[in-house]
């Protein structure tokens, strides 16, 4: 994945994902924003974030639930030792993104939707890369880590904050993800 430019993540959706909506107003449709996917906040409105992500592509959510990651890579002012090697990180997303290939390429040649959905399950990888920077999501730790290309260092976790900021409204319903289909 190539990142749009002057991308620099700022924060990461949920660990349940999150809807997201093309202005910031709940009654128009929703699409679903990835568990754990980097995005940069670029504005906030009241509980509404504006936000960006890799692939160029912004939209609004509950910035209540973003998850806040370090404003600088962890290794910026840190010592220049090596920490872990980021090259098992890459052969775990890229052996996801090949078994995913194969599913997709699978589907195309007649594969049903049930036995992708088999061959798909679990597969779990997140890599964001720019320039010397590389984000990678390490799915047996459940974190995001940062690498330079020498060191690397945790950047995010899946675990909650311990003070994520104000709780949501009682008696919010929850989001309708809505397509040209229909609920």
């Amino acid at each position: 994945m190539t990142t749009s430019p002057g991308f620099r993540p700022t924060h990461v959706v949920p660990a349940h994902g999150m809807p997201a909506w093309e202005a910031p107003d709940p009654a128009r449709p929703a699409v679903p924003l990835d568990p754990l996917l980097p995005v940069q906040l670029l504005e906030l409105r009241g509980d509404w974030g504006h936000v960006l992500c890799a692939n160029g592509w912004s939209a609004w959510v509950d910035g209540r639930y973003l998850v806040a990651v370090p404003q600088d890579p962890p290794l910026a002012d840190g010592p220049s030792a090596r920490a872990a090697d980021p090259r098992a990180l890459l052969a775990r997303a890229d052996d996801a993104l090949t078994r995913y290939r194969e599913a997709v390429e699978e589907l195309a040649g007649g594969l049903d939707a049930e036995g992708f959905r088999g061959r798909t399950r679990g597969l779990r990888a997140g890599i964001v890369v720019d320039g010397e920077s590389v984000w990678l999501y390490d799915d047996r730790q459940g974190r995001w880590v940062y690498s330079d290309g020498t060191r690397t260092g945790t950047y995010a976790t899946d675990e909650e904050p311990g003070h994520a900021g104000p709780a949501p409204a009682a008696g919010h319903a929850p989001t309708q993800v809505v397509t040209s289909d229909g609920p």
